[in-house]
């Protein structure tokens, strides 16, 4: 029985040494939960350190959790599991739990399926909730991306205008995830300004009235399939630039101009090919009289020697 005792003394002995590691490991975590009542067992550290998730990040994000008054059950909750599993996915477990507090506080509907999709879906679901709050601004055209301070747009009268607005959006968190960015919001916004500008009659009217142009932007929808709401569109300046329409009808006079020298020389150099070929007919023309009057001679002899041609004496003076 000795050995037995001796070898039960040893697992036992065993079994001590790895609970007091563990708790001397996670025994202040442990405590920290239980005291704010979280929730996580010790059991479940022990999980977490074999499924090698860091215990301090899912701890502290169920204490936020509950603290926040947030629904941390079992089932539908914020439990350890989800967290765990979020945190295994690559997820980011405190911007998620941040984003959900935040859109409490604020009265915006987001769950922790949403919340967690969208975060593993790339976007920062935690700016996306504070832009929902604190919408932000861009501008139109962002010169850190296109390089561009202005847009460039023409009048029907042909007078450039070069304008810049801003665009104030609000995150929205239905079409976040597949919805476009604001690179789209931010081309479909300019457009639709060149487009207005465009349709003007005159850039004066635009100028008098700037209003227009944003009046008949935001009635287009421009934020469908994104996930931006467009709240407003504001000119923030507007300059005028050349008179496009006069530099392209003098560039098309002096190219209609070109063209009619083109043809002017084309008919003269088919008149002087002309007059050059009727010289040469003139001159082939000479030369065949010339030969036909040495061939008179020739004939005249000929007749004579065949005595085709009598000599009347009666015709001789």
């Amino acid at each position: 029985m000795e050995p037995v005792l001796l070898v039960v003394a040893v697992l036992l002995g065993l079994m001590f040494l790895v609970v007091l590691v563990f708790a001397l490991k996670y025994g202040s975590l442990y405590v920290n939960a239980a005291a704010s009542g979280a929730g996580v067992t010790f059991t479940s550290l022990i999980r977490m350190h074999f499924l090698q998730i860091n215990p301090n990040v899912v701890v502290q994000a169920k204490i936020m959790a509950t603290q926040a008054s947030l629904d941390v059950s079992s089932e539908d909750g914020i439990s350890t599991q989800r967290l765990e599993a979020h945190f295994l996915a690559g997820g980011n477990v405190p911007n998620v739990i941040n984003a959900i507090i935040s859109a409490q506080r604020a009265q915006i509907d987001l769950d922790f399926d949403r919340a967690a999709a969208i975060d593993l879906a790339g976007r920062d679901v935690l700016d996306a909730v504070n832009t929902s709050v604190n919408p932000k601004v861009i501008n139109c055209p962002d010169p850190a991306r296109s390089g561009k301070a202005t847009l460039s747009a023409i009048a029907k009268d042909g007078i450039e205008l070069r304008v810049r607005a801003r665009v104030t959006v609000r995150t929205n968190l239905e079409q976040l995830i597949g919805g476009a960015t604001e690179d789209t919001v931010i081309a479909r916004v300019g457009e639709s300004i060149i487009s207005s500008i465009g349709s003007a009659e005159t850039h004066n009217a635009v100028l008098e009235n700037p209003d227009m142009i944003t009046r008949n932007v935001l009635n287009r929808g421009l934020d469908a399939q994104t996930a931006f709401a467009i709240v407003s569109i504001d000119i923030a300046d507007v300059d005028v630039g050349e008179n496009i329409g006069a530099r392209l009808q003098a560039d098309q006079a002096e190219a209609d101009t070109r063209v009619a020298r083109a043809a002017a020389e084309k008919k003269r150099a088919e008149a002087i090919a002309q007059e050059q070929l009727m010289k040469a007919q003139v001159a082939e023309n000479r030369a065949r009289v010339v030969l036909a009057e040495a061939e008179v001679p020739h004939a005249l002899a000929e007749t004579f020697r065949s005595g085709t041609i009598i000599n009347n004496p009666q015709t001789d003076v």
